[in-house]
């Protein structure tokens, strides 16, 4: 018997689970995702001038090599997948309001999270190299009179440049964005186990 109580003593001595506020979490949530689709929109900003700016090059530039042209064009094709991308995934993330149907929202950040995961993963090598191959083809004939060091080091850079954003950007940048989303659905995982 007096081991029966001090087990009761212990087990309700044992820290209560922190009730979360449903306003609170709801308020955290809406401003994380707010936060990225933000980030989303002022990258689909970006991108569009980008775009915009390489179709005037590819439209008036005067190239003599049809490499130059395929170069342009691979780096136009490649943004304007990267553009299809983020453009579906601000309109998964702003298209739904937390407030609503918070079960239902956490299932569509689930499945973003999810999809996001799957995409980006494969597509991110495929958008760098995709991109650096465009620039090697298209400074062909950009550099065709420049010296062999001033290639050297322009050649050199779009690889450095590869290297840099995939070995060390590209897992900080996108570990940043898991950890957000993971936090999100944590809480409102929480709020909704409160309620179960």
């Amino acid at each position: 018997m007096k081991d029966f109580d001090h087990l009761m003593s212990v087990w309700q001595g044992q820290p209560k689970k922190e009730q979360l506020s449903v306003d609170e979490v709801l308020k955290q949530v809406k401003s994380g995702v707010r936060g990225l689709t933000n980030r989303i929109y002022w990258s689909i900003v970006a991108m569009v001038v980008i775009i915009a700016f390489a179709f005037i090059i590819a439209l008036f530039g005067a190239f003599n090599s049809w490499v130059t042209t395929v170069g342009i064009l691979i780096v136009l094709f490649t943004m304007f997948m990267y553009l299809t991308l983020i453009v579906r995934h601000y309109h998964i993330l702003s298209k739904r309001d937390a407030t609503v149907n918070p079960t239902e929202y956490l299932d569509s950040l689930k499945e973003y999270q999810k999809n996001r995961t799957k995409v980006i993963g494969w597509f991110y090598y495929i958008y760098t190299l995709l991109i650096s191959a465009g620039l090697a083809l298209y400074f062909v004939e950009v550099l065709q009179n420049a010296s062999g060091i001033f290639k050297g080091v322009t050649y050199g850079s779009i690889i450095i440049w590869f290297l840099f954003t995939t070995f060390y950007l590209k897992p900080r940048m996108f570990k940043n964005e898991e950890e957000k989303l993971n936090l999100m659905i944590d809480r409102l995982e929480r709020l909704q186990e409160q309620f179960d």
